[in-house]
């Protein structure tokens, strides 16, 4: 195989393995980071942004740098296309998570269905982190759908973005500052200042993914019924209005393609918080948890397009630098 045909067939390789076989229970070598990461967290903690800047700086710098060294190693090993393609498909699908968030949305589908809501409270730590004893069935499915679309950016759009821009450093830097954000990167009394630059570092990571999973939830539209011109009016109007740089984005663009209203109040562990609504549709109902579902696979397929397309475009826009 052509040197220059390893990053993207990994990652469509790797794709392929995270649609069959999802994320695994245990060893998830994500979770194994999280481990690592939430115990060093434990001996460097302090009040401090500084503190919490290096913290960051030496989780996802050392991971940066170990996946760039491997990546160097074998690239100066005779016929190591085959391992190359190995080592690229394994960390795709290490940090991909779209089949995981959609069996989560057809679970949460399912027991609101049958209206359970026991069941569908129960599941509802596994999307996001609000409070689930305060919601009713539309209330969860809301909660689902919000989630569907942030995660369809941090979980599909943005590793498939930076590995297509950086390889499998790229891959493994993304995920190292995403999960520190999701362990330390909330505003609580603990990580308020130590989480600081975890947050803003994740921010930053998802500036451009969050953008083009809110265009390509536009581009999308007609897969869930939906009206494009209806999605860019919401992401236009409303991507801004969300307190996260990013997530406004993609609940936007979802909220206008599927034709509903998100957004409102959240219950955080007895925090509440009240969002601007975004889009002008109907509230969510259960049905459109499923529609959510199908619209984040239907954006995950274009940012998986795009992303082989620049992958491929990498080795030419190398040699063009150098010339």
């Amino acid at each position: 195989m052509s040197a220059a045909l390893v990053l993207p067939a990994g990652l469509l390789l790797g794709t392929v393995v995270d649609r069959v076989l999802a994320d695994p229970r245990r060893g998830h070598p994500v979770a194994l980071f999280g481990s690592a990461a939430g115990a060093l967290e434990r001996r460097a903690w302090a009040p401090s942004r500084a503190r919490g800047a290096a913290y960051a700086l030496a989780c996802v710098g050392s991971t940066y740098a170990g996946a760039r060294a491997l990546d160097r190693v074998l690239g100066r090993m005779p016929a190591s296309a085959p391992l190359r393609l190995a080592l690229t498909a394994a960390a795709t699908w290490a940090v991909l998570g779209g089949t995981t968030l959609r069996r989560e949305a057809a679970a949460m589908s399912d027991a609101l269905r049958a209206g359970d809501l026991a069941a569908a409270r129960a599941r509802l730590p596994h999307l996001c982190g609000r409070d689930p004893s305060v919601l009713d069935a539309d209330g969860l499915a809301r909660a689902t759908v919000e989630s569907v679309a942030e995660n369809t950016s941090d979980a599909v759009v943005a590793p498939l973005v930076w590995g297509a821009v950086a390889g499998v450093p790229g891959l493994l830097a993304y995920r190292a500052a995403n999960t520190l954000d999701a362990m330390v990167g909330h505003r609580t009394l603990r990580h308020e200042r130590f989480g600081w630059a975890s947050a803003r570092l994740d921010d930053v990571a998802n500036l451009a993914p969050a953008r083009l999973t809110g265009l390509l939830a536009v581009c999308a539209a007609p897969v869930v019924g939906g009206s494009p011109r209806a999605a860019w009016r919401a992401l236009r109007r409303d991507g801004a209005a969300h307190p996260s740089p990013n997530a406004g984005r993609c609940e936007a663009a979802f909220a206008g393609a599927l034709g509903v209203r998100l957004g409102g109040r959240n219950v955080y562990a007895g925090r509440v918080e009240d969002r601007p609504e975004l889009g002008d549709g109907r509230a969510p109902e259960v049905t459109d948890v499923a529609r959510a579902a199908r619209l984040s696979l239907a954006v995950e397929r274009s940012a998986l397009a795009v992303a082989l397309l620049l992958a491929a475009a990498r080795p030419y826009a190398r040699l063009r630098a150098r010339a």
